[in-house]
């Protein structure tokens, strides 16, 4: 009887062994595919690239902004965070020249209206472009799960930071624009 297991227990093996080269050798060899999703935004990789319009119905592509630093805030009027930190935005839109440096509000619009967007822009003073993400694609593609997110993006497009809740301070969103300032050509 030891005998057959035994024979059982190197069989067991055996299997076990071909079935951890097979899944390797899968894994290994397998295309990367997203299964036709939009992979997660990631620090060091190329930003989703999209189109919004702004309350003035004129589009905005964010590809057309390469060679600048972009400063993305999603938000939406509801949430106290993104009403704490967009007095500090809306003054360092005021800093950095708009050849150097854009600066966008993205609205979570399929989570807030219109008239309380407008109210809250006129409440702030907001001279920086809000665009609305009427239908949530560009708050999905960016996999907002938090408001407010932000998402500092270099001159070549790639994204640097994220910063996931808030209220971001004037300082910290200086020293980060800063830092990618110095390395444009």
């Amino acid at each position: 009887m030891n005998s057959y297991r035994l024979k059982w227990n190197w069989i067991s093996a055996g299997i076990l062994l071909l079935s951890a080269i097979w899944i390797g050798l899968t894994a290994a060899f397998a295309p990367a595919t997203t299964g036709g999703a939009t992979p997660f935004p990631r620090v060091g990789f190329s930003a989703p690239d999209f189109e919004l319009s702004g309350l003035d119905g004129s589009a905005v592509k964010l590809s057309d902004f390469r060679g600048k630093v972009v400063f993305l805030n999603f938000w939406a009027s509801w949430c106290p965070p993104c009403r704490a930190e967009m007095p500090a935005i809306q003054k360092l839109s005021s800093v950095y020249p708009p050849e150097q440096v854009a600066i966008f509000g993205v609205n979570a619009t399929s989570q807030d209206n219109l008239d309380d967007v407008q109210a809250f822009i006129a409440e702030y003073g907001l001279t920086f472009p809000v665009l609305l993400d009427i239908d949530g694609s560009v708050n999905r593609t960016y996999q907002i799960q938090a408001l407010p997110t932000s998402f500092f993006i270099d001159a070549e497009g790639k994204i640097r930071k994220v910063v996931i809740g808030g209220p971001l301070t004037e300082a910290m969103m200086r020293a980060e624009i800063a830092q990618l300032v110095e390395e444009l050509p």
